[in-house]
């Protein structure tokens, strides 16, 4: 019986903790006299879930108390951090200023207070576009040089992987992400075999829309090539929808209001789509935001689906009209009325004509209980530069909503 339990050490078969997981599992009926060492096992390695903390580059330019900088992150707080958005130029990673040099070096700090925290690098964005990635896959010597290019940026800087943030690839473009993926992979495999260090991850950001995802992704490819995705589940809801009206940022179900393509737009939908279409449960790390939507409100009406005459004002430290980040949300509950949606699963808040639809520190608990269920990879937030990381503006510590999703998933990979 013990030897059923023996794993295999080499460089080509890394161990797994879910897999290790499922494997003690299937073991438990059919060795039952052990089945306390099966539980200690467990206990020991855990059925570890990821959880993968982006923070974004231009947070650290925000005033304060918004003000995020890497030297008073924990670098232990998460399992895996993704530093957005590297630049690109002439189909190569390039630094773009010193602060980003800076940035770096900072990152690498994290790592020697916590080896076995995993950073790696995104390349892509809103802001980059689709457009930004045509020049790198418009030819086959292009796509090579991106490829070394990245390998090269990753080792020089110390970074343990890449994030792929393609927003979002057309139905042209959809071969041309499958490609990319899988020359990035293959490279990094080599690179694995030839050097002394652990192979490089490769990931990716992609949409939770349905129409996107049958138009962007060829989904069982990718799941070849892909150590896991980050899949955005958020922004289902707001300001740019015609007609205009509330609706929730990120709701863990659809609500009862919800007909036809509606029904589409919630975290248990896209979940169940993309593993329904091919990507492996243990391969899908759920996104769950540190923000909200918010609308100004066109009548007396408060409920999810009332009219509203455009985005919600601005915050005070984010200065994005429709967009507030969570520790702005905690100065707009004050005096707030807080309604929490049964069906959908999260809250909103309404103080005057303005609605505001977010995810606290219960609806996050509920949606880790819902990917755990699934068995998913874990957990994704955007960002942890939202949350309320200095512990001052919400009465709750720093990063409540980040420790809220690690309290819940439990075990963490390391």
């Amino acid at each position: 019986h013990l030897s059923l339990l023996r794993v295999e050490h080499d460089r080509e078969t890394e161990l797994n903790s879910e897999n290790l997981c499922i494997s003690l599992q299937v073991l438990l009926p059919i060795c039952p006299s052990f089945s306390g060492l099966v539980v200690l096992l467990l206990l020991q390695e855990g059925c570890a879930y990821k959880l993968v903390c982006y923070f974004t580059n231009w947070s650290q330019d925000r005033q304060e108390p918004g003000k995020f900088t890497l030297e008073n992150t924990d670098p232990f707080l998460c399992s895996h951090l993704i530093y957005s958005f590297a630049s690109i130029s002439n189909n190569k990673v390039i630094i773009k200023d010193k602060n980003e040099a800076k940035l770096y070096q900072t990152i690498n700090s994290l790592k020697t207070k916590n080896p076995k925290l995993k950073i790696l690098l995104s390349i892509g964005g809103y802001l980059f576009g689709s457009k930004g990635f045509h020049p790198v896959v418009e030819s086959s010597s292009s796509t090579l040089k991106f490829v070394n290019s990245v390998i090269l940026f990753l080792r020089n800087h110390n970074f343990d992987g890449l994030d792929i943030s393609w927003i979002y690839p057309n139905v042209k473009d959809n071969t041309h992400l499958t490609v990319l993926i899988h020359k990035l992979a293959e490279a990094f495999q080599q690179d694995f075999v030839k050097s002394t260090k652990e192979r490089l991850l490769l990931t990716a950001g992609v949409s939770a829309g349905r129409q996107m995802i049958d138009n962007s992704y060829q989904i069982k490819e990718l799941a070849k090539d892909l150590d896991f995705i980050n899949l955005l589940s958020f922004d289902f809801h707001g300001s740019w929808e015609k007609p205009l009206v509330t609706g929730h940022n990120s709701p863990l179900r659809k609500g009862q209001l919800d007909r036809g393509t509606s029904s589409y737009y919630n975290v248990e939908y896209a979940v169940g789509y993309w593993i329904n279409k091919g990507m492996p449960a243990e391969k899908v790390v759920m996104g769950i935001p540190t923000y909200g939507r918010s609308f100004t409100l066109a009548s007396a009406e408060t409920a999810v689906g009332a009219p509203a005459s455009g985005p919600g004002a601005a915050g005070p430290i984010t200065k994005s009209s429709g967009f507030l980040a969570y520790y702005e949300i905690c100065q707009f509950l004050q005096g707030a009325k807080i309604t929490r949606l049964q069906d959908q699963q999260v809250p909103y808040a309404v103080k005057g004509n303005q609605w505001v639809g977010y995810d606290d520190v219960e609806s996050v608990e509920t949606k880790v209980q819902f990917l755990k269920n699934l068995n998913l990879g874990g957990a994704m937030i955007w960002s942890i530069d939202m949350d309320d990381f200095t512990g001052k503006l919400c009465s709750q510590g720093p990063y409540p909503l980040v420790q809220a999703v690690k309290r819940s998933l439990g075990s963490l990979e390391r």
